[in-house]
């Protein structure tokens, strides 16, 4: 089944970027002369997303407002014949559908996940970070496609990640399978240096299959009340179907 959705979970406080990210919600900061939310949307829909669904919160409207129209603004652009910029709004606004749903509270990344069940429907789709770029001239969205078209299950993006490093993320254990492929066993949340099985962690880019929704709604919260994606993703590990 072709992948057409795509979940952006953009509902955290951003407090690690403070005091920037006080009004201005991490993802509408601006990297030259966009937000860094538009750029994780485009790479989205360059890989042939259809859907963008947002998991936003109360404090996030303005991540809405920004891919929704704005007919006055439009108006003002033809009037002043600035045709450019009228042509980049409206690119904005319509090279994908949006759809959004609120999490009305931090419960983990999980957690945001499953709050775009209903949206997502029983299709396999794709889970982006809102704060994390990719270079654009090593996409990595179509490489997951190809490898979730040829072995099905769900696809992780992982990265080397230093020694002091490793505590802060999901730490995949692995089975070689291909040059730029391999097969995840297990995945330990934020473990020390000295327990990690290898230096790869999950970047925020993911491929999941409809079934992980019942392994989230089964997942006890973890340390600060969240429910950790990485759980779901190990009972699929163990399953074989990651």
């Amino acid at each position: 089944m072709r992948i057409r959705k795509a979940v952006l979970p953009v509902a955290g406080l951003g407090t690690r970027v403070l005091p920037a990210s006080k009004v201005i919600p991490k993802e509408m900061l601006p990297l030259v002369d966009k937000p860094t939310l538009q750029y994780i949307v485009e790479e989205a829909v360059a890989a042939g997303v259809e859907e963008i669904i947002f998991v936003t919160s109360r404090s996030k409207r303005s991540i809405e407002d920004h891919f929704d129209a704005f007919p006055e603004l439009e108006q003002v652009l033809e009037r002043k014949g600035k045709h450019k910029e009228l042509e980049e709004l409206r690119h904005v606004q319509t090279m994908a559908t949006y759809l959004s749903v609120r999490q009305a509270e931090p419960r983990g990344l999980g957690h945001a996940v499953l709050c775009a069940k209903a949206l997502v429907g029983d299709e396999p789709f794709i889970v982006m970070l809102g704060d994390e770029l990719v270079a654009p001239e090593t996409p990595c969205l179509p490489r997951m496609i190809e490898i979730h078209e040829q072995f099905g299950g769900s696809v992780l993006s992982l990265f080397v990640t230093p020694p002091e490093q490793i505590s802060s993320y999901g730490i995949a254990a692995i089975e070689e399978l291909g040059l730029d492929t391999v097969k995840v066993t297990h995945v330990v949340e934020k473990p020390s240096p000295e327990e990690a099985p290898s230096n790869l962690a999950v970047a925020g880019r993911y491929i999941l299959t409809p079934d992980i929704f019942p392994l989230l709604e089964k997942t006890s919260p973890g340390q600060g009340g969240e429910i950790q994606v990485t759980d779901a993703i190990e009972m699929q590990a163990q399953a074989g179907k990651c």
